[in-house]
C-alpha cells in the first residue's frame, strides 16, 4: 500500500474518533438542562431591560455545553471499570476502545476550556464561580463510591445550570435564579433515582452505592415522586417570584401532568417503559417549560 492510499484510508478516522466521542458524552442530552438555563438568562434579560442579549445567550449555550460534555467525558473515564462490569453500559465507547482514555480527555479538557473561556467572557463573577461549578461535576461519578445518595450530588451539580446562567446576564447573584437551579436539581435527582432502577442486581453484585441498590425499587420511586413534588412547589415559587405571567403557569401545569404520566410508566415490578419515562417525558419537560416561559416573557415585552 503506498503512503497516498494509507493517508486516503486514514482520513475518515477523525470524523469517526469524533462521533464516538460525541456518543460517549452523549451530546443530545444537552436538552434537559439547557432549557433552564435559557428560562434563568431570559427571565434575568427581561429584569434588566426587556432585550435578548445574543452573544450572552449565545456564551452561556457554550458554557453549558462545554461544563455538562467535560462532566460527562470524566464520568465516563472515572467509571470505566464500574461500567465494564454492568451488562447495560458494557458497550460504552470508552469500554469498547471506540474511544481511548487519551482521547476521552483531550475531549474533556477541550470541553472544560470552552467553559472557562465562555465564562470569562461573560463577566468577572462568572470566571471566579466556574470552579464552584466544575467541582460536583467531578465528585458525581465518585459518590457511588462513598455514599447512597450519588443523586443528590447530581441535582447539586444541575443546580448550577439556571444560577450561572442569571449571573452570565446580571453579572450578580440572584435568589430568584437559586430558586429555579433547586428545581431542576430537585428534579433531576428524582429521574436520576428511576434510572438507577435499572442497575439494582449489577450495582448490588459490585458494590456500586445508590438509593434503589440500598432501599430497593419501591423506595426510589417513592423518592423519585417526592422529588418531583417538590420540584413543583419549587417552580410554584419561582413563578410567584418572578411574578410569570398566565403562560408560565400554563407551562407549569404541562409539566405537572407529564410528572404524573412519568409515574404511571415505572413500576416496582415492571421497568420495560423506563426509557421512555427517561429520556421522552423529560426531554419534553424541560422544552415545554422553555417554550411557555419564551412565550410568557414575549407576551410580557421581551423584546428579540
Amino acid at each position: 500500500m503506498s503512503a497516498a492510499t494509507g493517508d486516503a484510508a486514514a482520513a475518515p478516522e477523525t470524523p469517526g474518533r469524533t462521533k464516538a466521542f460525541l456518543r460517549l458524552v452523549m451530546i443530545e442530552h444537552s436538552v434537559f438542562a439547557l432549557p433552564f438555563a435559557y428560562i434563568a438568562a431570559l427571565t434575568a434579560m427581561f429584569q434588566l431591560d426587556r432585550n435578548i442579549h445574543w452573544l450572552d445567550l449565545l456564551l452561556v449555550t457554550l458554557a453549558m455545553v462545554g461544563l455538562r460534555t467535560f462532566a460527562m467525558a470524566a464520568n465516563r473515564i472515572i467509571d470505566r471499570e464500574i461500567d465494564a462490569r454492568n451488562p447495560r453500559t458494557a458497550h460504552r465507547e470508552i469500554v469498547t476502545g471506540a474511544v481511548s482514555v487519551r482521547s476521552a480527555w483531550t475531549g474533556a479538557l477541550i470541553a472544560l476550556a470552552v467553559f472557562l473561556g465562555a465564562a470569562a467572557l461573560l463577566n468577572p463573577l462568572c470566571l471566579a464561580l466556574a470552579p464552584v461549578a466544575v467541582v460536583p461535576m467531578v465528585v458525581y461519578p465518585y459518590g457511588k463510591r462513598f455514599t447512597n445518595f450519588p443523586h443528590a450530588i447530581l441535582g447539586i451539580a444541575q443546580a448550577m445550570g439556571p444560577i450561572g446562567a442569571w449571573i452570565a446576564v446580571t453579572g450578580e447573584w440572584s435568589w430568584d435564579a437559586v430558586i429555579l437551579g433547586v428545581a431542576v436539581g430537585v428534579w433531576i435527582g428524582g429521574f436520576d433515582l428511576i434510572f438507577a432502577c435499572q442497575d439494582v442486581q449489577a450495582d448490588r453484585a459490585h458494590g456500586v452505592k445508590s438509593v434503589p441498590a440500598r432501599f430497593g425499587i419501591p423506595a426510589a420511586l417513592h423518592g423519585a415522586r417526592a422529588c418531583h413534588a417538590v420540584t413543583t412547589a419549587l417552580l410554584v415559587w419561582y413563578a410567584l417570584a418572578t411574578d410569570a405571567g398566565v403562560f408560565f403557569w400554563l407551562g407549569l401545569a404541562i409539566v405537572v401532568a407529564a410528572f404524573l404520566y412519568e409515574h404511571t410508566l415505572v413500576k416496582p415490578h415492571d421497568l420495560s417503559k423506563l426509557n421512555r419515562a427517561f429520556f421522552t417525558v423529560n426531554g419534553f419537560i424541560g422544552m415545554a417549560l422553555f417554550g411557555c416561559a419564551l412565550i410568557d416573557l414575549l407576551v410580557r415585552g421581551l423584546t428579540l
